[in-house]
């Protein structure tokens, strides 16, 4: 297990991590920008930006609202961080265009490549865990 403090001082403008949500969905986020305290990222998926506290790796929400948790910053094999890239432009797409979905949807099928990028990261992901939040 790798030591959280450490480990998420590494990632870096471009990178992809996991997070869990706490209802236990995966969140594969795309590193926007970083500074001393905190990581903004997007969540591929559902383009929705996190930030997260860089020294523990938990979302910082206002109030009490549920928060995601960083689990693995371990980075992906170039060819499966490519897939996810061209994955975010795919969904970044749909949010800047209302009616790009109806209009084209055969486009937003996953591809093969996609498909086996999902797969790849759950296993990668769960091999190389950071260590856990200390309460």
């Amino acid at each position: 297990m790798m030591d959280r403090e450490a480990a998420l001082a590494e990632p870096a403008v471009g990178d992809i991590f996991d997070a869990e949500a706490p209802n236990g969905a995966l969140c594969i986020c795309l590193v926007v920008s970083v500074d001393a305290e905190s990581i903004l990222a997007r969540r591929i998926t559902s383009q929705e930006e996190l930030q997260f506290d860089r020294r523990i790796g938990v979302e910082n929400v206002a109030g009490d609202g549920p928060q995601a948790v960083v689990t693995c910053v371990v980075p992906l094999p170039l060819e499966i961080h490519n897939v996810f890239l061209a994955l975010d432009r795919k969904y970044a797409a749909v949010y800047r265009q209302d009616d790009l979905l109806e209009k084209n949807h055969e486009y937003f099928i996953l591809t093969e490549a996609e498909k086996n990028a999902l797969k790849f990261i759950r296993s990668h992901w769960a091999a190389n865990p950071l260590a856990p939040l200390e309460c």
